[in-house]
């Protein structure tokens, strides 16, 4: 039963609250009020537009490799007595703490080494270039996925996976009968949520190929660039681009949530 007792603490935590939604809600709504009116005369704007498409595009291929990668390297880790796992999972969340400009320099000295330019002779240049934003994204988000479909493994009961290995399934059938359909709420959630922050990604990105109008231009870029010419209302509405787009994200993630939560109920009741 709740207490219904007001008492000062709880006043204290509800007055912070308020303090919190208020900073976080101003913020918010400081885009939004700015973002819409200047957004009519700049969503024509052919820089706009190409920053729009090259941020989508980007997003989508790194979120699609992110998980072809993550997937299997978070089975290894839930599924495959390894050594060094510790230390291994201590590397994946490091790079988790890391600044996004520190893995963008590192990704900047490899590839401006012999390697990144054997890369280049061979028709796949990376730095400066819009090759560079794909790999920037992945290695900002494909720790974050990992983490995220580890957890969704690990929510598997092992016991199903136990009784069908019991009963002759291969190691594959058991992940394509069992995990996957287990886990196709989680991972379609977190596969919305990698493209959000993929969309967003802009500290790797700056450190590995720069802002160059019209070539290596995202939606943050194009932020970038704005702010730094004085353009307030270019800058508000790619801004009112970039939330409206993470608020759709968002919400399609909150609903399959939902959504799964209440079939887990409906199945235990």
């Amino acid at each position: 039963m709740k207490n219904k007792q007001f008492d000062f603490f709880t006043a204290i935590c509800v007055l912070l609250m308020l303090i919190v939604i208020g900073f976080v809600g101003g913020t918010v709504g400081i885009i939004i009020c700015r973002g819409v009116s200047s957004f009519p005369g700049h969503i024509a704007n052919k820089e706009t537009a190409f920053a729009l498409f090259l941020s989508m595009k980007s997003a989508c291929i790194s979120s699609v490799f992110c998980f072809l990668l993550a997937v299997p390297t978070a089975y290894v880790l839930t599924h495959v007595a390894i050594p060094f796992r510790g230390t291994i999972e201590v590397l994946l969340e490091l790079t988790m703490t890391l600044p996004y400009i520190v893995l963008g320099l590192s990704l900047l000295i490899l590839f401006s080494s012999p390697f990144g330019k054997t890369l280049k002779n061979m028709g796949f240049p990376v730095v400066f270039n819009q090759n560079g934003i794909i790999l920037a994204q992945l290695a900002v988000n494909l720790p974050f996925a990992i983490r995220l479909i580890v957890m969704a493994f690990k929510s598997v009961d092992r016991k199903m996976e136990t009784v069908a290995g019991l009963l002759g399934a291969s190691p594959f059938k058991r992940f394509c009968t069992i995990l996957l359909p287990l886990c196709k709420s989680s991972f379609v959630s977190a596969f919305i949520l990698i493209w959000s922050r993929a969309l967003g990604e802009f500290g790797a990105t700056l450190m590995l190929v720069g802002v160059t109008r019209m070539r290596t231009e995202t939606l943050p870029g194009n932020i970038y660039l704005n702010v730094s010419t004085n353009n307030l209302d270019g800058a508000l509405a790619s801004a009112f681009i970039l939330l409206v787009l993470s608020a759709i994200s968002l919400i399609i993630s909150n609903r399959i949530t939902r959504v799964d939560r209440r079939k887990d109920r409906y199945e235990q009741v």
